[in-house]
């Protein structure tokens, strides 16, 4: 059974999963009765405005000077960079003698609380065989190396040596060991909790629900789940603004944690459908588009570099490699689905083998980064990127990683999904082609690609490689030096989600 996700017929129209408008009239017509009613009745309200307009004096005062405010973008407006590999840049460094007034620029948003959890919900579910997930055997070492996995050995022939030993096996569910190894780690980690902006709470739900989701025991699906909720709501903490300031990830796709959204009730856990979950912010590598509190992060691929240089060196690898392929599929045709997209791409693309470098996943394992997926990706210009199981798939960052331009089939797969991550014009760095147009054959993908010019496919190059940095997860548990990766860049996110939200409730209670 293949896990559940919203009909492609919904892809045109992202509006029937949002909430109705409220009338702009009304709304202004309220915020003016309730800022009368504040001035008339609260003291307090004046005090408020004083510290405000005394923050706006300080803030012009110092913009020009040598004073330590960070100047960074918040992590999901990217600038429009001119220079080539322009990434998000860290604050400089924290100054131990330095007296931050309005707080230490290396944490802006302020820092997370990592919950102690009973080891029953994270380490005691780490995998020690591949048989312990069959039947659709997961690769050993989930939780190897901090959830890095093992070091690919079948690579030096292919890249240089001191770039191959940036390459792992990584799970491409593993996200959930990932951040709670570099959160442990992170700058930005608090042991007071009375001092912390956000709070992590690092269950392995993937690996929870994972060797359940084959077998008819679905009361198991939600037995450590269920557990978890009834610890945190425990907790002190939880209770200051039931759940909103806290956050964990999901190493598994939103739908394998929303069984009543199953039409037949059968695939999954309830977990994200429990009423103490409607606050919680989750990472998830794929989220549903009318939930507002599923951030979707980047699948991990098997590129973890070390360094800032690591990853320099990387990038200007990828960027002048000699390309002799057009494009590139790599995947496996799907019997079992009628009118498997994925089976006409691999037809086509045998069909067109001079155009074309297929890697079938059905004879190649291509879970584990092998070699032969490197050598298509890396020869080839563009590679073609259908939905998966469901609408997203790793394959799109194994892709952009290497310096090849994806060609999507459907919008949800990334344009709608890692908003924080990936250039914000879509056609800068990828190409968009209409999956229908492509079964009744009035699309010819080969036609199209070639009619790109060198200095178009060149420009779509240089943005794929500069979005590097973003869509990686740095080795080092202190991350890329002055560079952030996925992991800081949603990490910051979600603390400047909490922080924004706390201030509005602080406002909104001072004016109470």
């Amino acid at each position: 059974m293949l896990p559940p996700y919203p009909d492609e017929s919904l892809e045109a129209d992202e509006t029937l999963r949002k909430p109705p408008k409220a009338n702009n009239n009304d709304f202004l017509k309220n915020a003016l009765s309730n800022f009368q009613y504040q001035i008339s009745t609260h003291p307090r309200f004046w005090l408020f405005t004083f510290f405000l307009f005394f923050q706006l004096v300080v803030l012009i005062f110092t913009r020009n000077s040598p004073f330590p405010f960070s100047t960074h973008s918040p992590p999901h407006h990217f600038p429009s960079e001119t220079a080539l590999f322009a990434d998000i840049q860290r604050p400089p460094h924290h100054d131990p003698n330095v007296i931050y007034p309005f707080g230490d620029p290396q944490c802006e948003y302020g820092r997370v609380y990592v919950y102690n959890l009973p080891s029953k919900f994270n380490k005691d579910l780490a995998l020690t065989t591949c048989d312990d997930l069959d039947p659709w055997k997961w690769q050993c070492g989930l939780v190897t190396n901090d959830g890095y996995g093992k070091r690919l050995t079948d690579l030096a022939g292919i890249l240089p040596g001191n770039l191959s030993a940036a390459w792992y096996r990584t799970n491409q569910f593993s996200s959930e060991v990932i951040f709670h190894y570099r959160l442990l780690n992170y700058r930005c980690r608090t042991n007071d909790p009375d001092s912390a902006t956000a709070f992590y709470i690092p269950f392995y739900a993937g690996q929870a629900v994972g060797k359940y989701l084959w077998t008819d025991e679905i009361e198991n699906r939600d037995l450590l789940s269920n557990k978890v909720l009834k610890w945190v709501q425990r907790q002190k903490y939880w209770k200051r603004y039931n759940g909103s300031d806290h956050f964990l990830t999901l190493g598994r796709i939103t739908w394998d944690f929303r069984r009543l959204g199953d039409p037949e009730k059968l695939w999954g856990s309830t977990f994200l459908n429990r009423p103490q979950m409607q606050n919680v912010s989750r990472f998830t590598i794929e989220r549903a588009p009318w939930d507002a509190n599923d951030i979707s992060v980047p699948y991990p691929t098997g590129f973890h570099p070390h360094s800032e240089k690591e990853l320099r060196e990387w990038q200007n690898f990828v960027l002048s490699y000699n390309r002799t392929s057009l494009f590139t599929f790599i995947g496996a045709a799907r019997g079992d689905i009628n009118s498997d997209f994925r089976s006409r791409l691999m037809s086509y693309c045998r069909n067109e083998s001079d155009s074309c470098r297929v890697v079938d996943c059905a004879v190649t394992q291509c879970s584990n980064g092998s070699s032969e997926i490197q050598k298509a990706l890396l020869s080839s210009d563009f590679c073609l990127q259908p939905k998966g199981d469901s609408l997203t798939r790793r394959s799109v960052f194994d892709c952009m990683v290497t310096g090849s331009v994806p060609v999507f089939f459907w919008r949800r797969t990334a344009y709608t999904q890692y908003q924080w991550f990936l250039p914000e014009k879509p056609g800068s760095y990828s190409v968009f082609i209409d999956p229908e147009a492509v079964r009744n054959g009035t699309a010819s993908i080969k036609e199209i690609l070639k009619s790109y010019s060198k200095d178009q496919v060149r420009k779509m190059r240089e943005k794929v490689v500069e979005t590097i940095p973003r869509i990686v997860y740095a080795r080092p548990s202190g991350g890329l030096g002055s560079v952030k990766d996925a992991f800081e860049i949603a990490v910051e996110g979600v603390l400047k989600r909490v922080k924004d939200e706390n201030e509005w409730k602080e406002y909104v209670d001072m004016g109470s």
